[in-house]
């Protein structure tokens, strides 16, 4: 799927070395997304959700990245069931499933890591679009 004209602003409106990172982050994300078979791929949908780019399937959020002070942390909804050490909850103590990292450079960024995780964010998901219906309480998909 082509990154939405307002993906594409908001990475531009980054700092030099910000906008490295987001270009860096949503071309491998697009990039997945765009292999995925047709059936999941056809639910999937990217757009600036809550003020930063956020990746779903069926409606349902799965990746996305904004900055925290000198960085661009790179997060997913789910990631906390990943059973990744270098995909840290943010913060530990969320009743929610979030995990992130954090990259100062584009340089930072591994891709085989990224590929990997990216393929964990959608066989593992946990049901983040009917959270408020649900009072808050999260359920596992799949």
């Amino acid at each position: 799927m082509p990154l939405p004209r307002e993906i594409l602003a908001y990475n531009a409106a980054q700092s030099a070395d910000h906008k490295k990172i987001c270009d860096t982050l949503a071309a491998a994300i697009d990039a997945h997304f765009a292999k995925l078979p047709k059936a999941v791929r056809d639910t999937a949908e990217c757009r600036v959700w809550h003020r930063h780019p956020v990746w779903f399937l069926d409606r349902n959020p799965i990746v996305g990245y904004s900055p925290i002070k000198d960085s661009i942390r790179l997060m997913f909804w789910s990631g906390q069931s990943f059973d990744e050490a270098d995909l840290p909850a943010d913060p530990p103590d969320t009743k929610f499933r979030s995990a992130g990292i954090r990259y100062t450079s584009a340089a930072e960024i591994n891709a085989k890591d990224l590929k990997r995780w990216l393929k964990k964010s959608v066989d593992i998901q946990w049901d983040y679009k009917n959270i408020v219906k649900r009072k808050g309480k999260l359920l596992g998909l799949k």
